[in-house]
């Protein structure tokens, strides 16, 4: 059953007062994600604390972007130092987890930097709440720990630990088989096992799982929310390993083509950043979340080549198609998206925005702007890796 300001939960009555007295920090809370949460915390009556290292690769600047409310109190610090995390949990009721290095592709060939990031400022996080405990964590897990989705086969039963073989995908033969049987994708449940194919799939699921655990042994509840393709206004357009929609709005809008890997039909998840903000806010209120691991989606999937289009569309390129490279990238998976009815049970949520409206807003949002484009530098990584095929 969720609260509202006018009823404290039962886990915060010891820290509970007047709206503005429940505080709440976020890691990572100058970035994307996090400053969209900032917003849906701020108008529900929170205060919040923000830290971040304002990395260069998100924060081009390294200064306070524009977009975080003035509200906000930052702190400059990093995830990976104690001291940076104890001084920023001071006074701090809830802690809402996004601190993480991001991308699939760069996760294969900058480990340390991935693990440490991810594994060893998780692992600080926790030392420190064990120190000083609150009310409520919750965590930004991701879907890619599930690897490939769910698929079904021609009798309807379930098949959860799909791979696909090197061979198959050197013929360009794209989708998973069964004995030869192409499969047919279905929505992901949280039950499904992990099959992690990249680094930061694994780091991702580390991140789950210790805090679940930590949160466990010591009493702290704790909540995982997995994470679909999460877009919107705010995403780093020149962080080449940033969500695929802010890569594709990179490549258009200095007048080039989006690269897509294999043939463009692999099916994804978009959930829109705002939603997702109202998600991690319903984890924070509801008291049937605790020690849950729920999904956080729109439950509904399209292909990456009609999200090339509808971007291109919407930021007035419709002549210049997307390249579909029919290249495989290691790490990448050819479809999952989202079983959603456990949020909706938990959290009472449901998603609100459209992919066609949120496209749109993302295009407004981007007009006018002349990112720098990093993704053949990206791609050349990769390549030089033997990481494509």
């Amino acid at each position: 059953m969720a609260w509202g300001l006018d009823e404290p939960p039962p886990y915060l009555s010891a820290h509970w007062g007047p709206p503005l007295a429940v505080s709440v920090l976020i890691t990572g809370g100058a970035g994307f994600i996090g400053s969209h949460v900032s917003d849906e915390l701020l108008a529900a009556g929170y205060r919040v604390r923000a830290l971040d290292n304002l990395h260069p690769q998100v924060h081009e600047e390294r200064c306070r972007p524009a977009w975080l409310d003035d509200r906000v109190e930052l702190v400059v610090g990093d995830v990976r130092d104690p001291g940076d995390v104890r001084a920023a949990l001071d006074g701090m009721d809830a802690v809402v987890h996004l601190a993480a290095a991001v991308g699939v592709g760069q996760s294969m060939y900058r480990l340390v930097d991935y693990t440490s990031t991810n594994n060893v400022g998780t692992a600080v996080l926790l030392e420190a709440l064990v120190e000083r405990p609150v009310a409520r964590l919750v965590v930004a897990s991701s879907m890619s720990i599930y690897g490939e989705g769910r698929y079904e086969d021609a009798q309807g039963r379930a098949h959860d630990s799909v791979t696909r073989v090197a061979a198959d995908l050197r013929r360009r033969e794209w989708s998973p088989l069964a004995n030869g049987v192409p499969l047919r994708p279905v929505p992901t449940p949280e039950e499904k096992p992990p099959g992690a194919t990249s680094v930061y799939a694994l780091s991702k699921y580390d991140q789950e799982r210790m805090c679940l655990l930590v949160g466990q042994a010591y009493g702290i509840p704790t909540v995982a929310l997995r994470l679909f393709n999460v877009y919107g206004p705010r995403q780093s357009l020149s962080n080449p390993y940033t969500g695929v929609l802010s890569i594709f709005a990179s490549r258009l809008l200095n007048g080039r083509a989006p690269f897509v890997f294999e043939d463009g039909e692999q099916r994804r998840d978009f959930v829109n950043v705002r939603d997702v903000a109202r998600a991690f806010r319903l984890a924070l209120e509801a008291d049937g979340a605790r020690g849950q691991v729920m999904n956080v989606g729109f439950g509904r999937s399209a292909s990456v080549r009609e999200v090339a289009e509808r971007i291109a569309t919407a930021l007035g390129c419709e002549h210049i198609a997307p390249e579909i490279s029919g290249k495989f990238r290691v790490g990448d998976i050819r479809h999952c998206f989202a079983d959603t009815r456990k949020t909706q049970e938990i959290l009472g949520f449901s998603p609100r925005i459209e992919l066609e409206e949120g496209v749109a807003e993302l295009g407004t949002w981007l007009a006018g702007r002349t990112p720098v484009d990093r993704v053949d530098l990206a791609q050349r990584a990769l390549v030089e890796r033997g990481l494509t095929l």
